[in-house]
């Protein structure tokens, strides 16, 4: 069963001043909100399990903001990214952007323009939470598999028949029946069609 979890915003910024203010205006409207001096702290601490959306700084000492973005993407981390840079910073902000930021807010900015793109990000980074965790438990009943409940699912998504898995497996159409079974029961696939669903996600992480 997939947690319901409230969504939160990560700072990371090497400002104090920045950071401070950023989250007094957060708190104001309600939202929770956490704050890290450096990308490596957020790094050190962060869990796949939290929801919502990061802002950070392009250019900090240590690790980049535009660093820790590639990190979050290799780890297939699905909070909403929002960047903030100074001036002369833009061109680092647009290749976040390209790299699947949701936008980037250039220094200084009204607290206004900082809460709609916060609330933008937010209702991204719950949806994209929503399919992690959606991912995450449909790979697990995937993983309760055996070996060979494997190797019987692979056969019937390509349509083959309860005998030629036989034929293939050098088992018994009865328990080619048994394996079949038992895979749409750990995978609460009721359907092909559901079995298909479940096959499309396993593909998508093993990417």
């Amino acid at each position: 069963m997939i947690k319901t979890i409230e969504p939160r915003v990560f700072v990371v910024d090497d400002e104090p001043d920045v950071r401070a203010a950023i989250r007094l205006l957060l708190k104001t409207v309600g939202l929770k909100v956490e704050i890290f001096e450096s990308a490596i702290e957020f790094l050190q601490k962060y869990q796949m399990e939290w929801a919502g959306c990061l802002i950070v700084d392009v250019r900090m000492p240590g690790m980049s903001g535009l660093e820790l973005q590639a990190k979050l993407h290799e780890m297939r981390s699905p909070l909403a990214l929002l960047v903030i840079s100074g001036h002369g910073e833009v061109e680092m902000a647009v290749k976040a952007v390209k790299a699947g930021a949701i936008d980037f807010i250039q220094k200084p900015f009204s607290d206004q323009h900082l809460l709609d793109c916060v609330q933008e990000a937010l209702q991204s980074g719950v949806s994209a939470y929503q399919r992690y965790a959606e991912e995450t438990e449909i790979t697990g009943r995937y993983n309760t598999l055996t070996a060979r409940e494997k190797e019987v699912m692979w056969l019937v998504v390509e349509g083959k028949s309860n005998k030629l898995i036989g034929m293939d497996l050098n088992i018994s159409v009865r328990t080619v029946e048994i394996h079949r079974a038992r895979v749409m029961e750990k995978l609460m696939a009721d359907t092909f069609p559901a079995l298909m669903r479940v096959v499309a996600v396993v593909e998508k992480i093993k990417e």
